[in-house]
């Protein structure tokens, strides 16, 4: 039997029968618009390397590839695999962690006092990325908040995966802008598993600037439900301009017509930290991982049951070389007439002898 690590993904299978949809219209199209120049039978002995086949062939090749991607990327195991070959649950202790990082505009200023320095973004993606690797027993998640909050991943205990979402977090992921950080905390406390006795925390990585929210009320709701809740300040008070992607130019307030300056807001930063019985760092500290990581320690781990699985389950290698395959063979298919085919004839009819001359 077959079993998929992240199931959810199969629904770009749906990507299949809407690229088939796609084709037929586009194939409808075309044909309408040869008939505006004569009859398609006359068009037709205009265009003789033309196949009536050969992009359906084409098509069908994309759509396998697709197919084959997807699959690849939900991770297929098998389970008598697992099994026969070393497949068990553990018991582990540790700590639930979410991880709630400021996506908004403010974010791509820089980090430091230097406005050519490493942006508050890359910043907060290299403390995320050294604090999941010193995570060992415990489960984390991510979301992602500017003017609203959103889920990137759930809790998990699948490290690799949340650094690869971590590594794929850009500032346009949120299209509204703003800092709701009581929105993502308030999110945050509802992503937690239903277990009581496991510590949980709430790491906050902002500029602090929060301007949609009651976050310090959030904090406190936070803290009184057992969740400690940690922030990382990013930015520099002295403040920075904003840069625009893809160009040398600085944003700039509409209503002023000055370049807008974002400055780390540490005193709110603070307050949210105190209220949520955590601490407070600044992000560009080169202590900061490790203070943050020796708060969570503190925390009381509780045993949960982690399902190891062997190198020998995981079936996407096959599928892998399959869509290699595919992809080869891709590239020698053409949407035009085969030449050393043109010398057979599969679809004529032969004329009855019986016919009148």
């Amino acid at each position: 039997m077959i079993t998929f690590a992240y199931p959810h993904l199969l629904y770009l299978l749906l990507l299949v029968p809407a690229a088939v949809l796609l084709f037929v219209w586009g194939r409808f199209r075309r044909r309408a618009k040869l008939r505006k120049f004569g009859r398609p039978e006359v068009i037709a002995s205009l265009m003789p390397e033309m196949s009536k086949y050969m992009p359906w062939v084409k098509l069908c090749f994309s759509l396998l590839i697709i197919t084959a991607l997807v699959i690849i990327l939900s991770r297929p195991r098998a389970t008598s695999t697992l099994e026969q070959d070393g497949a068990e649950t553990t018991t582990e202790r540790g700590i639930e962690v979410m991880i709630c990082l400021d996506v908004s505009n403010s974010m791509l200023a820089s980090s430091t006092d230097d406005e050519g320095g490493v942006s508050r973004l890359q910043r907060a993606k290299y403390i995320i990325e050294k604090l999941i690797e010193k995570m060992r027993n415990d489960k984390v998640g991510l979301i992602v908040f500017a003017g609203d909050a959103y889920t990137q991943l759930p809790i998990t205990s699948d490290f690799i995966s949340a650094k690869m979402f971590v590594n794929s977090i850009t500032t346009d992921m949120v299209p509204t802008q703003g800092t709701a950080i009581g929105t993502a905390l308030d999110m945050a406390m509802n992503s937690f598993t239903p277990t009581d006795d496991m510590g949980k925390a709430i790491i906050v990585l902002t500029d602090g600037e929060n301007f949609e929210d009651n976050a310090i009320e959030e904090a406190k709701r936070a803290a009184q439900a057992g969740i400690q809740v940690d922030v990382i300040g990013l930015g520099s008070p002295k403040g920075a301009r904003i840069p625009i992607k893809g160009s040398n130019q600085f944003m700039v307030d509409p209503m002023t017509g000055e370049q807008v300056m974002t400055r780390l807001d540490e005193a709110t930063a603070q307050q949210i930290a105190q209220a949520g019985k955590g601490i407070y760092v600044n992000g560009s500290s080169t202590s900061a991982i490790q203070a943050v990581d020796t708060k969570m320690d503190e925390l009381e781990q509780t045993e949960f049951e982690r399902k190891s699985f062997s190198p020998q389950s995981e079936q996407f290698p096959i599928v892998a070389w399959i869509a290699l395959i595919l992809l080869v063979a891709d590239v020698f298919v053409v949407t035009r007439k085969i030449s050393w085919l043109k010398q057979y004839k599969f679809f004529t009819r032969e004329e009855q002898k019986g016919d009148k001359k």
